[in-house]
């Protein structure tokens, strides 16, 4: 360390015998371990291979406070049982591997797989007597919330075609919304119904798209408040970060997203949607989104007939119907890695 040139530093030696001290001038200074010279090579050696952490440790042990040699020995501690307990992670592992086989596990896992997605889908009525009652439109959107999409909605309601235009260059809406905006009733109130239904489904991808979410105006200030709290409250994760906590949206809530909006867009669609469009929208692989829509119990096939896709046959369609398909593994399992 820089001594000051305007201070005088001094050392008192105190006699504890006689109770005087002794004052002598000095100098601040460093100190540093100093090995002592009847240290054995052999030992010289082994202390020079020893990593920064190693040595640290060494001088903890040698110089250290009290606090310092207690962490010391909890970290030691700590080492020790973790190793114990990979080691019996291991073993049991193993144990279980022999005893079931390896096909039965995949099956398990296969199993376990459709269950989480299975956690993030609507209400599912499987004993329901017509499409619209396996996902109740309630469940996806409830009365005060449906009513508060009036106003917003408003807009959707009354647009042009020259609008609709703009809107597509300036990527104001998705492609899904903007291509059933084409085919708006004509019937005041079902036209009413439909553009509540695309504005609420265009306000869940738009939504998807963030990583975290604010919480004034998650989406915002045009959306109404029980909307956003909607959103917020059941398609969000708190996680704590830097000192708050915060509401992200994690793959699992990214994957309950994309069933209420494959959900909602078979109620506007008549219970059969264009998934390829979706995925677009909701920037998904095909894989996921055909997972979801699979546990979603809909039949995936490729599209044909449909208003300007005749010719491509890489669209995929999701049909509900009744009665329901068995509920299968998602196909990503087929591209598990083997256990060895």
């Amino acid at each position: 360390m820089k001594c000051n040139s305007l201070c005088r530093y001094f050392v008192g030696v105190l006699d504890k015998s006689s109770g005087q001290m002794d004052v002598y001038n000095a100098e601040i200074f460093n100190m540093q371990p100093l090995l002592s010279d009847n240290v054995m090579p052999d030992d010289t050696k082994d202390y020079q291979t020893k990593s920064y952490r190693e040595k640290m440790d060494l001088c903890i042990e040698a110089f250290g406070t009290s606090k310092q040699k207690r962490a010391l020995s909890s970290r030691r501690m700590n080492a020790v049982g973790s190793d114990i307990v990979s080691t019996a992670v291991t073993k049991a592992a193993a144990n279980v591997i022999d005893a079931k086989g390896v096909t039965a596990l995949m099956q398990d896992v296969a199993q376990d797989d459709v269950q989480n997605i299975s956690a993030f889908l609507p209400p599912c009525h499987e004993d329901a007597d017509r499409p619209e009652h396996v996902y109740k439109f309630e469940d996806i959107l409830s009365p005060a919330e449906y009513e508060a999409l009036r106003v917003p909605a408003a807009t959707l309601a009354s647009i042009t075609t020259e609008e609709i235009a703009k809107r597509a260059e300036e990527r104001s809406l998705c492609s899904f919304v903007l291509e059933e905006l084409k085919f708006l009733p004509t019937d005041e109130k079902s036209r009413d119904h439909k553009a509540r239904c695309l504005w609420f489904l265009d306000t869940l991808i738009k939504f998807s798209q963030q990583k975290v979410i604010k919480k004034k105006h998650p989406v915002g200030p045009d959306c109404p408040h029980i909307i956003g709290k909607k959103l917020v409250k059941n398609f969000t994760s708190l996680t704590y970060n830097n000192g708050s906590i915060q509401n992200l949206i994690s793959a699992s809530m990214k994957a309950k997203i994309t069933a209420y909006v494959i959900a909602l867009a078979l109620h506007i669609n008549n219970f059969q949607t264009d998934l390829t469009v979706l995925q677009n929208d909701l920037k998904l692989s095909e894989s996921r989104i055909l997972d979801i829509a699979k546990a979603l119990r809909l039949r995936v096939s490729k599209a044909k007939g449909m208003p300007g896709l005749e010719n491509d046959q890489n669209h995929k369609l999701g049909t509900l119907s009744l009665p329901l398909p068995t509920q299968k593994a998602p196909e990503g399992q087929r591209k598990r890695k083997k256990i060895n």
